[in-house]
């Protein structure tokens, strides 16, 4: 090289100067005109303002990007887009938006679909990597070729990243993103995606403009096959989308093809949503307050009712129904009864709430409604109505929190349900994602919003049992329960998720619970005392004295009337009002002989008039109510001692002046005896009672679901006081014999 310019004369090197020079000078001036004077301008195209659209402005918003949106409450004429080619349309409507910008050099035009993308910062960093990229246009990248295959061999080959041009995100400078778009004429339904690729794969054109792809997801990540390459990074207040497999963070996030369900898990954190540091961000936007309202300016309500299955606890669930802190005038109820089994408590709480509520309507088995035919009957009533929400509240939860309606109109949202879950489950009515063939799959973040370890308001895949409806949501977008091969529920989410209506779900308070119905035994009079097992905070409630867990308490000293005989309160004068009820119902009560065939040996040595656990099929039920309530106040009034809660004889002693008054002197054949009275002593009956002979004391009245304790064997020889009057009930057992 330095013996070329030697041999050059003057006036050549004086040329080649200047044209160096001339060359810096230029590039520097286009540099600097791409730099401090560029601007971005943001085109999307939308046809309606859905909720994905809502997010994506807001997005915008948040970054203070201009964005001009085409087509805007005009008709889609780009054809079915979820299931087939098409979007043609778009380009059409960007060919008129881009026309005054065609010829800007400096400015930069980026388009983006609005329904499913969301963009994560702002102007300056958009620009500083797109011009990275030494590109005249960059298209985003995808795993998935789309939606002609037989162009796959046609792309050129890299060493790494998304290989396929996806028409959803690109950025260039104006001259040529309108040469892109121009470059061939398209009809409204052909494939934008397509007109696309057929410009990148013009080598000349690729080469020359240049056209690049983003191949490693620097500006933009389209999830649709990529769901494994991108994890959520939360740093302080901000929650950023890290594609681990590349290191970058894309800007522009596109839920592609059948990724939005993906895309939505991701918003309830990005752009300011929800952070370790600061938890739910988004939870106070667009909130209303209608606390302090006076209740004639409170929006109507109608209460949807359905009870599908035999479901415990069913009185419970209507008392909480009354309970909820709403004025009934302002609320219209909709009743739909699909079980005998509960027809007289249904009817029962219709006749009152007519004599309380703005409106009643309910319907009963014999009526004939399959459960989805029963849900659009209820829509269809909520459309005659002047409601302003759809409230839809199965017999499978228990609401605990009176506040429940309130709180939910306050968070205004399209779609929003408390979330509520089985005791002890992580079955709830929430479903955070879904398998590729529509059904529950667990999302990445599902145990810790069940958990209530990140509370918030969360966009989710599917919601059942409970939920508000915002009436102008219902009326634009009736939900259809009746799809076959779908459950109701399933039905409805389908039809919301394919409208692209947002479905929510709150977790920042404890709104109540589900009820496990699938045990539910109905055979009973009363199958609720049945229910220990299967959803036992619930059993608790109805069935144990509010004052018995007092009675562990180590400060507190259970009441001793006798020596070593204790009494204490264990369970509420409703599961002794159902026991005795139960037992006449069955109604075999023992003769009072000796001889008794119920028992292995067939004999009785103190013979009572009784019926025992085990007739009712309730013994096992009973044993475990020994070992969870009985046995940890044995352990705590008799120390050093630990019970195994076994008990042969479990049994409901009926006495009667005419039957079987009184019980001569005996030993239990136990370590420990109980004795729980079931009725009222002077109301029920006059008399009765236990008394200890050797330490001539005695326990008469005892209250109803009180026990007495006392050892069984050597110490305690006691005999049943007569009864004088009235039928007196005791449930007794002899445990650990």
């Amino acid at each position: 090289m330095e013996g070329f310019v030697r041999g050059l004369s003057l006036p050549i090197l004086l040329a080649l100067f200047t044209t160096f020079l001339t060359t810096n000078i230029v590039a520097a001036s286009d540099e600097g005109e791409q730099g401090d004077d560029v601007r971005l301008v943001v085109f999307t195209v939308a046809s309606a303002e859905t909720d994905g659209y809502k997010r994506f402005m807001r997005s915008m918003d948040t970054y203070n990007l201009k964005v001009e949106v085409l087509g805007m409450n005009q008709e889609w004429r780009g054809g079915d887009i979820v299931r087939y080619p098409g979007g043609g349309y778009k380009l059409n409507l960007l060919k008129v938006g881009l026309e005054k910008y065609k010829d800007e050099e400096d400015t930069i035009i980026m388009f983006s679909d609005s329904y499913d993308v969301i963009f994560t910062t702002g102007q300056e960093e958009i620009i500083k990597k797109f011009k990275a990229f030494n590109a005249s246009i960059v298209f985003s990248a995808e795993n998935l070729l789309w939606p002609d295959q037989s162009v796959r061999s046609e792309y050129p080959v890299i060493a790494s990243g998304y290989p396929y041009l996806c028409s959803g995100l690109y950025i260039g400078y104006a001259p040529y993103v309108y040469k892109a778009v121009t470059y061939t004429d398209i009809e409204d339904e052909e494939d934008d995606q397509l007109h696309f690729t057929k410009l990148y794969l013009d080598k000349q054109k690729r080469e020359e403009w240049p056209i690049k792809l983003d191949h490693l997801a620097t500006l933009f990540q389209n999830l649709n096959g990529a769901r494994d390459d991108v994890k959520l990074r939360f740093e302080g207040r901000n929650s950023l989308l890290h594609n681990i497999k590349f290191n970058t963070v894309p800007i522009c996030i596109h839920g592609n093809g059948p990724s939005k369900l993906h895309l939505n898990q991701l918003g309830n954190y990005l752009v300011n949503m929800w952070s370790q540091d600061n938890g739910c961000l988004g939870c106070e936007e667009d909130r209303i307050r209608i606390t302090d309202l006076p209740n004639d300016q409170l929006p109507n309500v109608m209460i949807a009712i359905f009870i599908i299955v035999p479901t415990p606890f069913i009185d419970e669930f209507f008392q909480k129904i009354r309970a909820l802190q709403y004025p009934k005038n302002k609320i219209d109820l909709f009743i739909n009864n699909q079980k005998m089994f509960h027809y007289d408590v249904a009817k029962n709480f219709t006749e009152q709430a007519k004599k309380e509520y703005r409106s009643v309507q309910s319907y009963i088995p014999a009526d004939g409604f399959s459960e989805g035919e029963a849900r659009m009957k209820a829509v269809e009533h909520f459309l005659g109505l002047d409601c302003q929400y759809y409230f839809n509240v199965d017999a499978d939860v228990q609401i605990v929190q009176p506040y429940t309606l309130k709180l939910l109109i306050e968070q205004n949202r399209p779609i929003l349900a408390p979330l509520v879950s089985r005791h002890g489950k992580l079955w709830t009515n929430f479903w955070g994602d879904l398998t590729p063939d529509g059904f529950y799959a667990r999302s990445e973040d599902y145990l810790e919003i069940v958990k209530y370890k990140r509370l918030g308001v969360w966009n989710g895949a599917h919601i059942s049992y409970i939920y508000l409806i915002k009436g102008d949501t219902l009326r634009e977008h009736p939900p259809n329960f009746v799809i076959e091969g779908l459950d109701p529920d399933m039905a409805m989410c389908r039809t919301y998720r394919e409208k692209g209506v947002f479905m929510y779900v709150d977790n920042r308070h404890d709104y109540g619970h589900l009820i496990t119905t699938d045990y539910y035994e109905t055979s009973h009079l009363h199958s609720d005392l049945w229910e220990i097992y299967s959803n036992r905070p619930d059993w608790e409630a109805k069935y144990i004295h509010q004052d018995y867990f007092r009675q562990l308490q180590d400060n507190h000293e259970v009441t001793q009337p006798c020596p070593d005989v204790y009494q204490f309160p264990i369970v509420t004068e409703t599961y002794a009002k159902h026991l005795i009820e139960e037992m006449e119902n069955y109604g075999q009560w023992s003769n009072g002989q000796s001889e008794d065939a119920r028992l292995e040996g067939g004999y009785e040595n103190v013979p009572t008039r009784d019926i025992h656990m085990k007739q009712i099929n309730y013994e096992k039920h009973w044993l475990y109510f020994l070992k969870e309530f009985v046995a940890p106040v044995a352990e705590k009034v008799y120390p050093g001692y630990y019970s195994k809660a076994y008990a042969l004889m479990n049994f409901v002693v009926r006495y009667r002046p005419d039957e079987q008054p009184t019980l001569r002197p005996h030993h239990d054949s136990s370590t420990y005896t109980i004795n729980m009275a079931l009725n009222h002593h002077n109301v029920d009956y006059k008399g009765g009672g236990a008394h200890f002979i050797r330490y001539n004391c005695s326990c008469i009245g005892l209250p109803v679901g009180y026990t007495l304790m006392h050892p069984g064997r050597l110490t305690h020889y006691h005999e049943g006081l007569e009864t004088t009057w009235g039928t007196r009930y005791i449930m007794v057992s002899f445990i650990d014999p």
